[in-house]
Parts: C-alpha cells; sequence; structure tokens
C-alpha cells in the first residue's frame, strides 16, 4: 500500500484542513444533516478522505462515530461498503449514467442507515447530466445523502451549487505540508533531514498528497529525486521572456521538460519571480500584469491539457507575439505596396469608370504551407466542418517549423472559435493528413491585411467583399452549424 493511502485520515480530527474539520462536526451536531454537500478545492487537499469520514460517521454503529471497528466503518475504509457507492464522474459523465444513478437510489440501503453517493470530479458531469440530477438533489429520498467533490466549482451549474451546503478546501501552506510529512516520517522512521522536508513541502504546491507522494518517490531515488524535480534554470527563463525572446523561452521549456521538472513547478516559480519584480515598481513595469495573468490562465489550463507544456507555450506565444507580429506586418506591408503597384500597371489601359476598395487575400510564403495547400486545408475542412472553414477566411499561416503552424487570426472572436478543443481537434487532424505530419495549431492575433485600391471596369464582379461583409457572413456560417 502506498504511504498516502495508508496514512490517510480516518477521523475529522486528522484532517489536515482544522477548519474543514471544524465545520463538518458543527453540520454534524445539529439535528438535521444535509441531503447534498459539496466539497470544492485544489487537488490533493483531502476532499475524498473528508467525504469517506462523513460516511463513516453517518453510517458507524459504535459509539463515538467512527469507531473504525464496527462492520460499517471497516467496510467503507476499505472500499467494499455497497451503500456507500463513490463514482468518478470524469468517466461516468453523461446523461444515461445520472438516470441509471437516479434508478438506483430508489432502492433502500442493504445494511446501512443511509446511502450515501460520493461523485468525484462532479464538475465533468455534462449539461444534460446536470441538469438530470438536479431533480434528485432537490427532493432526494429520505436514505439517500449526496457528496460532490470537484476541483472547479465554477463549472458546476448555478442550480447544482445552490442546492447543496458548500464545503471549501484550500491550498496547505508550508507549515501545515510539514506537519503532515513529519506524521508519515514518524509512522515510517524514515531518516530524512529537514532541508529535504522543507524542499518537498516547498514543491508540493500545496497538496498534501503529492507531498506525500514526493517523500515516498524520495525514499526510493534519495537526492536524486530532488535534483530532478528541482527548477534551475528559472532565472534564465525569465530574462528571455522579459526579452520576449520567442526561441530561447520555447527552448527553455524543452529543456525542462526532458529533464523530468514539472511544469506546473516552472510556472509557480516564474510566477513568483514576476511578481517580485512587479512589487518593486509597479508603476514602471505595468506591462508585467498581462504577464502574469497569461501564466495564472495557463497554470488553470494545466489539469486538462493533453500535452503537459503546451499552456505554457501558448502563454509565451501570447506574451511574445506582439513583437513578432510587428516584425512580420512591416515585411507583409511592403509586400502588399509592392502587390499594389503592380495591380495598378496591369489594368492602366483598361477603361477607368469605377474605383473600388477590396481587401487582398492572405499571401503565405514560407515554406511547406503554401498558397494551394492552405486552399487545400480550407477545401478539405468545409465539407466536416463549416464553420471552422469560415474561421479560416479571417486568417492567414504565418509560421510553421514542421511541427506547429501558427495561425495569424483577425478578429479575436473567431480566434477564441478556432481555440476551441473541438474545433482546433477537427484543424489539427485535417492539417496533419494534407501535410502527412503531425501538426500543432497555435493561433495569434494579426492585424487584417492592409487594403489595396484597385481600379477596375464597371463590367467586372466584386471578387472579393470587404471586411464588414466577411465578418457577417462568416458569423452567419458559424450560428448556422
Amino acid at each position: 500500500m502506498t504511504l498516502y493511502l495508508k496514512y490517510r485520515s480516518t477521523n475529522l480530527d486528522e484532517l489536515d484542513l482544522p477548519e474543514v474539520a471544524e465545520s463538518l462536526k458543527k453540520i454534524l451536531a445539529g439535528e438535521n444533516i444535509p441531503h447534498a454537500f459539496l466539497f470544492s478545492g485544489p487537488k490533493g487537499t483531502g476532499k475524498t478522505s473528508a467525504a469517506r469520514i462523513l460516511a463513516k460517521i453517518i453510517n458507524c454503529t459504535g459509539k463515538n462515530p467512527p469507531c473504525d471497528k464496527c462492520e460499517e466503518c471497516l467496510s467503507i475504509t476499505n472500499g467494499t461498503n455497497l451503500d456507500v457507492i463513490e463514482m468518478d464522474a470524469a468517466s461516468h459523465r453523461g446523461i444515461d449514467d445520472v438516470r441509471t444513478l437516479r434508478d438506483a437510489v430508489k432502492l433502500a440501503p442493504v445494511n446501512s442507515k443511509k446511502k450515501i453517493y460520493i461523485i468525484d470530479e462532479a464538475h465533468m458531469l455534462t449539461t444534460e447530466a446536470s441538469n438530470a440530477l438536479l431533480k434528485t438533489l432537490e427532493e432526494p429520498p429520505a436514505h439517500v445523502i449526496f457528496i460532490l467533490a470537484t476541483t472547479n466549482p465554477e463549472k458546476l451549474i448555478d442550480t447544482i451549487k445552490s442546492r447543496v451546503t458548500v464545503i471549501p478546501f484550500r491550498k496547505a501552506n508550508e507549515e501545515e505540508i510539514k506537519r503532515s510529512l513529519k506524521r508519515v516520517i514518524a509512522g515510517e522512521k524514515i531518516k530524512i533531514e529537514d532541508q529535504v522536508v522543507d524542499e518537498i513541502a516547498k514543491l508540493a504546491n500545496g497538496a498534501f498528497r503529492d507531498a506525500i507522494k514526493m517523500l515516498e518517490q524520495f525514499t526510493f531515488e534519495g537526492e536524486g529525486f530532488l535534483k530532478k524535480n528541482q527548477t534551475s534554470g528559472v532565472d534564465d527563463f525569465v530574462n528571455s521572456i522579459y526579452k520576449k525572446d520567442l526561441n530561447s523561452c520555447l527552448e527553455y521549456i524543452k529543456k525542462f521538460s526532458e529533464n523530468g521538472t514539472e511544469i506546473e513547478n516552472v510556472i509557480k516559480e516564474t510566477l513568483d519571480k514576476v511578481r517580485m519584480d512587479l512589487l518593486e515598481d509597479i508603476s514602471g513595469k505595468k506591462d508585467l500584469i498581462q504577464l502574469i495573468e497569461l501564466l495564472i490562465e495557463a497554470n488553470k489550463q494545466l489539469v486538462d491539457s493533453p500535452i503537459e507544456e503546451l499552456p505554457l507555450e501558448i502563454a509565451i506565444i501570447k506574451w511574445c507575439g506582439e513583437t513578432i507580429n510587428k516584425e512580420k506586418l512591416i515585411i507583409n506591408n511592403e509586400e502588399e505596396k509592392q502587390k499594389t503597384n503592380e495591380g495598378k500597371n496591369l489594368v492602366s489601359n483598361q477603361p477607368k469608370e469605377e474605383i473600388k476598395e477590396v481587401e487582398s487575400p492572405p499571401q503565405v510564403s514560407m515554406e511547406g504551407v503554401n498558397d494551394d495547400i492552405w486552399k487545400t486545408i480550407l477545401s478539405q475542412v468545409k465539407p466536416i466542418n463549416a464553420s471552422i472553414e469560415a474561421l479560416l477566411r479571417s486568417s492567414r499561416p504565418i509560421d510553421y517549423d514542421g511541427k506547429t503552424l501558427t495561425l495569424g487570426v483577425f478578429y479575436k472572436f473567431h480566434k477564441e472559435r478556432l481555440e476551441d478543443s473541438h474545433h482546433r481537434k477537427i484543424l489539427e487532424d485535417i492539417i496533419a493528413q494534407v501535410l502527412n505530419s503531425p501538426t500543432r495549431v497555435v493561433c495569434t492575433m494579426v492585424e487584417p491585411p492592409v487594403r489595396q485600391i484597385v481600379e477596375e471596369a464597371k463590367v467586372e464582379p466584386i471578387l472579393t467583399e470587404g471586411k464588414d461583409q466577411d465578418i457577417i457572413k462568416a458569423a452567419e456560417e458559424i450560428f448556422s452549424n
């Protein structure tokens, strides 16, 4: 058995967050126990342990619950109690799963006083499933209690949050982490220096579970574990960020990953350093607020990201993007001026009956993604998802390194839609097929193409509508699908 499970809290007094223990004691001291709870807070802070303790207290047949001796307590601890059902909403998130649960709650408990459902990662339930659960939460049978646990309470629908008793969990401070670690160290008689305990408490980032797992890894790997997890090089990484040196920043992220360094720790230490620099001179470094916001957003996205480094890479690309875009726009503007002059020469001998303003198509000159390939991508996207194709017509490829295709998007709304995980996956799959290589798509804001004044014969049709018409047309196609 791993150390975390072996030393899991078994009663309220052992809970690592004292305010949580006090809240539950007050609730249990009352005459009526709520029929639904919501334990919300960061990972590794004891939500599931607290839920099991609550289940034992409610169903314990001993004199001082939880006694940890009666059949009910022992079976809950061992995970064999038929009336305490733990459900992972990440893998049972659909409406059919909730309908099955809704039918099951009608059945009386097998042996216990109450039937208790512990629903972990409750925010993963679909909207339809959440609405289906809502009726049961409003009027549950008298023999049922629900305990929902989540790391993202903001993702739960408001109607569910309004029908549960919320118990907030928070990140632990380093002293609380060290106190939890010393309990395990004493129980296992581990020989370890105080300095190492301090380092583990710092690396745990407020999670008791992570701290104990790190302690266990240290018993196997010794000093090698600490070296692997220490984020050396963050100072140089931050300097590259300040210089907006994108290539250098991405290289540092790659090195952190190759060295086995947790990206979460990289973001935390980077935030600490940037914050200190900001507080030293707020008036002179207001642009650092934007950097801090990007890093905080990257940290939030780590949990759901299929690639650990991706949220940090995107944050850095966004931060450096302003400088890159200005350089590319200078080049593009020169190209547009040259093409305008060529266009005037070509039509100089034509009748000058009308002058109309048209927008030049995006120009792509990078190796591997030329105009024809981009048109092929658009043509293959359209039959699969016309909304994405409409969005892509207000963007252009601006960089391709063989692995990552950077799209310059003209409008913020279009960028947000393209960054939607569902849309991005479809796009990346199609691009990979066209280019015969796995390709990641990254979006960044760029200025729309420079308008050209083209002399045009009256009989000739307008080939490209203005910017406003493009936006309206794209929006119509997006919302009609």
